[in-house]
Parts: C-alpha cells; structure tokens; sequence
C-alpha cells in the first residue's frame, strides 16, 4: 500500500461530512481538521505504513480508531471544559517524541532517562490530551502543580501484575490497556515493593505504552531473552517507547548496555 491509497483508505473510513484532509505527498504526512471544532491533528503516514507491512487492516483500524478518540477528546474538552488536577497524569514517551503540540506550544515535559522523557496527560476518559503551556491558565495551575498532582495520581493506579518463567528467569507484566501501564515505572513504592521478590538483577522495560516489564534476571540467557521480548513488544506497540532496558538498583535507572560495558572493563581491569 502506498501513502495515497492509505489516505483514501482514511477518508472512506472517517467521511468528508467533519473533516477536511490535506496530504502532504513529499513529507508523507496527512493534517485533518475539523471543520466544526477548527482544531487538527497531523498523522506520519510513513509510520502506519511501515505497521500496515506487519500487521495489515489492523494497522488501519488502530489509526481509524486513535484520530476517532483524539477528536472526540477535543470535543468533550470543547463542551465541558477542563477538569481538576486529579485526572492528571503522567505518560512516558520516547526522547524522538515532539516537545510541541500541533498548535506550536510546547508540552509540560520532565526528563527521565537518555531514552525516556515524561509527559502529563489530562484524562478524559476513554483518551487523554498531553498538557501544553496553553493548558496552565484554563486549569489556573502551574507546571509544577501539574507534576505533583501527576506523581500522586500513578500511586493510585492499579499494580497487577502476570508472571512468565522463561529458562530460570521471572518475568511480570502489567497490561490494564488504560493508557498508562509504562507510567507505573515511575510508581518508586511499588518499585521498591517488587525489588524485595527478586532474587536476580532487577530490571525495567517499557516498550510501548500499554506494557510495563519487570525483570528477575537470573542468568545470562535471561538478558537474550529479555532484549528480544522489549524487542517483539517495541515492534508492535501502538505507541512505541524503546526496545532498550533498564536495570533497577536503589531506585536508579541504567541501561543494561552500559551494565554489559562496566562488566566487561570490570573483567578486563581484574585480569
């Protein structure tokens, strides 16, 4: 399929009657605009391409299914208004994510790690909108209002989880599918809470948003193991954050690229 034919796709699934689209055939990209809200969104065709090779209708569907939430956000926001700080929470993204909306203004952000930055999210539902600076004055809060209110709202969210044993090693998995799974890495108390049950190297794996992957390491095989699944996991995920992982000691977050490289000049400084 090529960008053009995916536009087409979009507009017989979407209609013409709300949207207006623009297609961008160079850049590959496609910008709708409402055309009762006067509000937009604009869609990477390259991407859904690249997931539509893997995945097929189903990658139709997804961003059939996100441009349907996203703009029903917005209309929601529109009649109602905004909400208080307890539907604030916060959302990890990759460093590559853009720092500024559609509109230009810049997102409330934290940085995390060299792979990860956080973002704050007002929930609304069935979806949620990233919080720019245009937001602070309509919720009469400030930056940091908004930070602390979102710390608050991960502790209260539910920490199920479901556990694999692959060659020696333990694996959990977080899946609620409510738009914030990855945001549970920065749950510290629950953190610490699963690093009394782990007898390997602990470790953290977001690779999309609607997973989090806590790891008992148990033997080498076990980090095979654990790059292809943040792999496989990377590949599919809706909103991809990294394949790469995280080992977790007293609450610090290092990437096990840079574990494998201490260990290695650790074996060569003992020789």
């Amino acid at each position: 399929m090529k960008s053009k034919q995916l536009v087409e796709q979009l507009k017989l699934r979407l209609g013409t009657e709300h949207f207006e689209y623009i297609f961008d055939q160079e850049k590959e990209t496609l910008r709708l605009n409402h055309k009762f809200l006067n509000r937009g969104m604009e869609l990477a065709l390259s991407d859904v391409l690249a997931k539509y090779h893997t995945i097929k209708e189903k990658a139709i569907d997804e961003v059939v299914y996100t441009i349907g939430q996203t703009f029903e956000a917005m209309e929601k926001e529109h009649k109602e208004g905004f909400h208080d700080l307890s539907l604030v929470y916060p959302v990890v993204r990759s460093t590559s994510f853009p720092l500024k909306s559609n509109d230009g203004h810049p997102f409330i952000t934290t940085n995390h790690t060299a792979e990860t930055r956080i973002f704050y999210a007002l929930d609304l539902g069935t979806t949620y909108r990233l919080i720019d600076e245009s937001m602070l004055e309509k919720l009469q809060v400030s930056s940091n209002q908004i930070r602390e209110a979102a710390r608050f709202s991960v502790r209260k969210l539910p920490t199920d989880t479901k556990k694999d044993e692959v060659a020696g090693n333990v694996f959990y998995f977080i899946n609620h599918n409510d738009g914030y799974d990855a945001s549970r890495i920065l749950n510290e108390t629950f953190l610490k809470e699963m690093e009394q049950q782990i007898e390997g190297d602990m470790t953290l794996s977001v690779p999309h948003q609607d997973v989090l992957i806590i790891g008992d390491i148990r033997n080498e095989v076990g980090y095979d193991v654990l790059a292809q699944m943040t792999m496989h996991f990377f590949t599919v995920g809706t909103v991809p954050i990294t394949s790469l992982s995280f080992v977790y000691e007293k609450g610090e977050l290092e990437p096990i690229f840079i574990l494998a490289k201490n260990k290695v000049k650790k074996e060569q400084d003992e020789k």
